[in-house]
């Protein structure tokens, strides 16, 4: 029975795109086929920058733009960004990326929306202006009462309810420091004066002209303040956080009608339609739409997002139990395993020591490595992530010796990056999740064959690399383009899903375990230090 849905299911959505390609070739006005309305627009706003992207209906590229996002760190552990630049970068890089196709506005059918996620933004209801610098997920200020909150008990409570940790990384704690810091927040939050948003809810805002504030479930789940299981904003955790609902965004599907942009931004009024926080978004754009299925993101840090279905599996190993996405109000939950630094690192390597002067020498660099060499680095610059979840440990390397070089150091970074992923995926096998068969990558990291040759060795895992690279403005575009009808259902577009690279794991068991063994010692050392 399950095989006959199944392929019933996937005959009427190929029916459907075979009536909807027939009636836009029908379309004709004069003689000419109507073009109108055949592409989306995907922003991907990032930690690093602002991105656009134009697709057509097949997934095909036609036109991008981007703008680099400075950071900005007004202490040590401190990261904040500026709202008002991000909201001139999208609009510059969206016009950008529509006149670099010879568009114009009126042939964008919808605009997806992806964005960093947990990053926090309160801004005046009545302007628009943000009350301060958003608060950047990687920020640690509010460590300190993390801490206090787990040493008074309430991390189970938090973490039965959201999936989640107790842990600066995600936003509840941000909007109370902005309340407690800014001068009057709390007060007019209370009567009703503010709004709080992630990144997609203050884009959101700003395009519709305040008409719309929302945001869609990936994101909501990132706040500590949302009932992954009730589907809703909680109000022990609200009182907790000390966060007045009155602040918050309604909380959609990943697919649904998020308002139109206003008429003057881009000189046409465009549905949006798609909203998800970058990992779920490219987690959406590798088609990992099946329990079992996984996909690593390697940006600034790596985040790997495991399918499990429709029921939330909770972690003994410190994995987050989140949700990957929520479609025509079915929720399909995930495991993830989130790594603070991954090319990070590497710009660490180029701009803070010199050992480089492009991120791509990397590669050449460890193949020249002495294949024996015992260096290993601990990227904890801003602490430690999953499964360890340590806020305080900082960065190491151990096993220098007199010959060690640029090679050394160079493969160090990159095997630090590919040791840090297996720690997911033991913690992913403790919990009891599916298998996986296969590891889909993508990000700037992916593009490195050596990099990836070790990911699969360490993992004993197969390694794919999509034809698509922008795996996260193509999901955003995906759940667009599904909300409007220009792009079919999962099942058939995870049939589309293409593989460039496949890495089969070589590395022999014992060899395997030798190194990794190292690596943990490695963490052990690096988390006594700071004791």
């Amino acid at each position: 029975m399950l095989f006959l849905r199944w392929n019933r299911t996937l005959v009427q959505e190929e029916l459907i795109g075979f009536m909807h390609d027939k009636c836009l070739a029908l379309c004709d006005h004069g003689g000419r086929r109507q073009e109108q309305f055949m592409t989306i627009l995907a922003l991907d706003q990032g930690t690093t920058s602002t991105r656009a992207i134009i697709y057509s209906t097949d997934g095909k590229p036609l036109g991008h733009a981007q703008r680099e996002l400075p950071p900005i760190y007004p202490f040590s552990g401190w990261v904040e960004h500026d709202p008002e630049t991000i909201w001139a970068d999208t609009i510059a890089v969206c016009r950008d990326a529509i006149a670099s196709t010879g568009m114009s506005a009126t042939e964008i059918a919808a605009i997806g929306i992806t964005n960093q996620r947990e990053t926090t933004v309160i801004w005046d209801r009545s302007t628009g202006r943000p009350i301060h610098n958003a608060i950047v997920w990687q920020d640690r200020r509010t460590a300190d009462v993390c801490a206090r909150l787990r040493a008074d008990g309430h991390e189970t409570l938090v973490q039965s309810k959201t999936g989640l940790l107790l842990d600066p990384y995600f936003s509840a704690t941000k909007i109370d420091w902005l309340l407690r810091n800014i001068n009057g927040a709390r007060e007019r939050a209370n009567a009703g004066e503010l709004a709080f948003g992630t990144i997609d809810s203050f884009l959101l805002w700003r395009m519709t002209k305040g008409q719309v504030h929302a945001t869609d479930v990936t994101n909501a789940a990132r706040t500590l303040l949302f009932d992954i299981h009730k589907q809703d904003w909680d109000d022990d955790l609200l009182k907790m956080f000390r966060v007045p609902r009155a602040i918050l965004p309604t909380v959609h599907d990943n697919t649904a009608d998020f308002g139109t942009t206003d008429l003057e931004i881009f000189g046409a009024a465009i549905p949006i339609a798609g909203m998800a926080g970058d990992q779920q978004a490219a987690a959406v754009g590798q088609a990992c739409f099946e329990p079992g299925m996984v996909k690593a993101t390697y940006g600034t840090g790596c985040f790997a997002l495991l399918n499990t279905g429709d029921k939330p599996v909770p972690s003994a190993n410190k994995l987050l139990t989140t949700i990957a996405y929520r479609l025509k109000g079915r929720t399909t939950y995930a495991l993830e395993g989130s790594i603070f630094t991954a090319g990070a690192a590497v710009q660490w390597l180029r701009d803070g020591v010199g050992v480089i002067e492009r991120a791509e020498e990397t590669e050449a660099l460890a193949r020249a490595a002495n294949p024996e060499s015992a260096v290993y680095m601990v990227p904890a610059f801003t602490g430690l992530g999953a499964p360890y979840w340590d806020p305080a440990a900082r960065g190491a390397i151990y096993g220098l010796t007199r010959d060690t070089g640029r090679e050394e150091l160079a493969r160090a970074t990159l095997e630090a990056v590919c040791y840090q992923t297996c720690d997911l995926f033991e913690a992913m096998a403790s919990d009891g999740a599916v298998a996986p068969e296969a590891l889909r990558v993508d990000g700037g990291m992916i593009a490195n064959d050596w990099a990836m040759q070790f990911l699969a060795d360490i993992l004993d895992l197969a390694v794919e690399r999509p034809m698509t690279a922008e795996t996260t403005a193509l999901g955003a575009a995906m759940l667009a383009g599904m909300q409007v009808g220009l792009m079919k259902g999962p099942l058939v577009l995870a049939q589309r899903w293409r593989s460039h690279s496949r890495f089969e794991p070589r590395m022999s068991a014992a060899e395997r375990s030798r190194r990794y063994d190292g690596w943990r010692d490695a963490v052990r050392r690096t988390r006594s230090a700071k004791d």
